[in-house]
């Protein structure tokens, strides 16, 4: 396959594992809160995939810029991200990605310009995936910083060092990568692992929502603190002991799908964070919380 004329295919995806480790045969590296992105660039154009192949190119006419850093064609691997104060604000990012109109697109790319952070990069004028890792972070080296392009910085060997100064910045997680590592496009593999900072909380389980074909039910989550307003959803298990538990409470009212139940049940989730509407985060169920 020519990677630089057939552009439709997807990134190298990460498997997750729940704790940080240390290892010499990894470098680790933070991850970034934003939108996985590939880059192609050579000195007359800029296309930008999202990880799900959609040509995002409109959305960030500052990433036209890049021209000037290469002689040839390449391709970046990395994550678009908006930067507040210092520190990636995904809701500031999410501005920019729903905007519509050219004109306030252009606006915006002045006013509020993203970044890509670049981990990788897997063409240069020739497929330099099947390279290790290393090889390839050499390739990149290469490629001088600019105001919107940023090679990610990495440690080697400690990540649990890593992960404990993301902890203490709030940052969203850290990245293992095998040094020796290929780089396999379209694949999700166990060469590149992701370690998220999760936030723990209990909620109340205010509602459900359920559907006879699926093997799951939708928990309907409140917030202890606001008088249980909608904080967000999560999945559980039909053959887990709290659907039981829920299936056995009244419903109160019934809204479409949603059936709302007293507030007495409660469960604890994990989350990357609260959105401004105080929605979580990429919730997932732990487990329930018993009185």
């Amino acid at each position: 396959m020519n990677m630089w004329q057939n552009k439709n295919w997807g990134p190298m995806l990460l498997r997750e594992i729940p704790k940080p480790f240390n290892s010499k045969d990894y470098l680790f590296e933070v991850k970034y809160d934003g939108y996985r992105s590939l880059i192609f660039v050579s000195p007359k154009e800029v296309i930008i995939k999202s990880r799900n192949l959609i040509d995002i190119t409109y959305l960030y006419p500052e990433l036209e810029s890049l021209k000037k850093i290469v002689k040839n064609k390449a391709i970046f691997d990395g994550e678009i991200v908006a930067f507040v104060n210092g520190k990636p604000s995904f809701s500031k990012l999410q501005e920019r990605t729903h905007l519509k109109n050219k004109t306030k697109i252009k606006e915006a790319s002045l006013n509020n310009p993203i970044t890509f952070m670049a981990f990788d990069i897997l063409y240069e004028d020739k497929d330099l995936t099947k390279l290790p890792l290393m090889e390839r972070k050499k390739y990149l080296a290469k490629y001088k910083d600019s105001d919107v392009f940023i090679k990610t910085k990495y440690i080697e060997e400690h990540g649990k060092d890593l992960y404990k100064m993301v902890k203490q910045e709030n940052l969203e997680g850290i990245i293992a990568k095998l040094k020796t590592s290929p780089y396999l496009i379209n694949t999700r593999c166990d060469y590149w692992l992701k370690i998220k900072n999760y936030k723990y909380e209990t909620f109340y389980i205010i509602g459900y929502i359920e559907k006879e074909e699926n093997y799951v039910i939708t928990l309907i989550l409140g917030d202890n603190t606001t008088n249980h307003p909608l904080v967000g959803k999560v999945n559980i298990a039909k053959k887990s002991p709290l659907y039981k538990k829920i299936k056995k409470e009244k419903i109160i009212k019934k809204e479409n799908d949603n059936n709302f139940i007293k507030p007495k049940l409660k469960c604890e989730v994990k989350y990357i964070e609260r959105t401004k509407s105080n929605n979580l985060r990429q919730p997932v169920f732990v487990k329930e919380i018993k009185d």
